[in-house]
């Protein structure tokens, strides 16, 4: 059969049912814009697949616009679920036209169809320990094995810079990558469970203590005295403190203060005022619910260990607390006393005592504000996504 050419294009394609199974975060991106570990998952694929290959999603339709349109003709379709590694990106990059390479249990990971559109022949992947998203737990489940797989990967080309005697190091100083650019002084850094990744442009302030495997991201502050345990991902341009524990953080997030967060995945431009604090355990021990917006309903998670999940652009007042795995929309403000409720549904505005829904016009005001504040605007592009959400809304209450 055909093998792959110098001009083949890579397609990182949704797959629908996944895609609803990542909500609220996959409301604002595709699956392949998802950050874990230490990169989008795009982003590995672009590192992993051969050097100037063309690469681009296919996603929603009132997604498409912002992300960039797909290409169709002698593409390689990938399920954007699948977090890339060597292996796994050796066997898509040789798959020969006609083929589809499936997972243990049938799944399609990638389809390279020939000219007619058809599929010959199905191939079985045995390589490597395949890691996939399929629901919202496995972005803190698996992040910690997936920040160990990136950081060989994303240092390759990389200038580290020296580690400041006024830091101790505890464990191995090699498993610290602190690249050239960012400011790491009187922090305790811990890599017996993993390795510690800080990006230029970050600063580790004084009395902090981090835990690997760890990710910061380009100019994000970790504010003095933190505690951030291994597992996490904190993205670019977020302020962080108090205790946080196996989080993904997306970027451009501020949870500033004192507060715990712990097994949560947090969406991007959004704000957890001091004091906030997020339960992930239930007293009892007992395996922990959480919403699902296609089920419409509260599902097993096989977990104890369960904390929030936050959509893009929402925001909680100073000590607002937060229930076991309570899942916040995209465009939610939260305020006052009490715990509000284990989900809550996109652009609401309230409190334990209740919620009503956010205009779209008071909406955007806030958004454009905010993102002003880090020098980022607002375009006509996020305009139009976000009021197709918001006129959508009551089909995911």
């Amino acid at each position: 059969m055909e093998r792959l050419s110098d001009n083949t294009r890579f397609v990182l394609a949704d797959i629908e049912e996944v895609r609803n199974n990542l909500l609220p975060l996959t409301f604002t991106r595709p699956v392949a814009m998802l950050l874990v570990g230490c990169m989008s998952m795009i982003d590995r694929w672009r590192k992993l697949l051969p050097a100037g290959a063309e690469i681009t999603v296919s996603t929603q339709n009132y997604l498409q616009e912002k992300f960039g349109l797909p290409v169709s003709e002698n593409a390689v379709i990938i399920s954007a679920h699948y977090v890339a590694d060597e292996a796994l990106a050796n066997a898509v990059a040789t798959l020969p036209r006609g083929c589809e390479l499936v997972d243990q249990s049938g799944n399609t990971i990638a389809v390279y169809p020939s000219d007619d559109k058809s599929v010959k022949e199905r191939v079985t992947y045995s390589g490597s320990d395949l890691l996939s998203l399929t629901r919202l737990t496995d972005l803190f489940t698996l992040n910690g094995e997936i920040i160990k797989r990136d950081i060989p990967l994303l240092t390759r080309d990389m200038e580290r810079a020296e580690i400041s005697p006024s830091n101790r190091v505890v464990g191995n100083p090699e498993d610290v990558f602190i690249e050239k650019g960012a400011v790491v002084e009187c922090a305790s850094l811990n890599t017996l469970s993993g390795p510690i990744f800080i990006s230029a442009g970050a600063e580790v302030m004084e009395g902090s203590m981090l835990r690997g495997p760890l990710y910061i991201g380009h100019s994000t502050n970790i504010n003095m005295g933190s505690k951030i345990y291994g597992e996490t991902t904190i993205g670019p341009h977020c302020k962080i403190g108090g205790e946080v524990n196996n989080v993904v953080i997306t970027g451009y997030t501020n949870k500033a203060h004192d507060g715990f967060l712990g097994n949560a995945v947090v969406g991007e431009w959004c704000n957890l005022g001091a004091g906030c604090n997020a339960s992930n355990l239930k007293n009892d021990y007992t395996e922990i619910k959480q919403w699902n917006y296609p089920a419409r309903r509260f599902v097993r998670t096989g977990l104890i260990h369960c904390g929030l999940v936050m959509g893009d652009h929402s925001k909680a007042g100073i000590n607002t607390m937060f229930n076991t795995a309570t899942v916040i929309g995209v465009g939610v403000n939260i305020h006052g006393t009490g715990f509000p409720r284990n989900f809550i549904a996109s652009f609401s505005d309230g409190s334990a005592a209740g919620f009503t829904e956010v205009p779209i016009s008071k909406f955007l005001t806030t958004a454009r504000k905010v993102m002003a504040r880090r020098d980022v605007e607002l375009t006509e592009i996020d305009i139009r996504l976000f009021e197709h959400l918001h006129a959508i809304t009551d089909t995911y209450r």
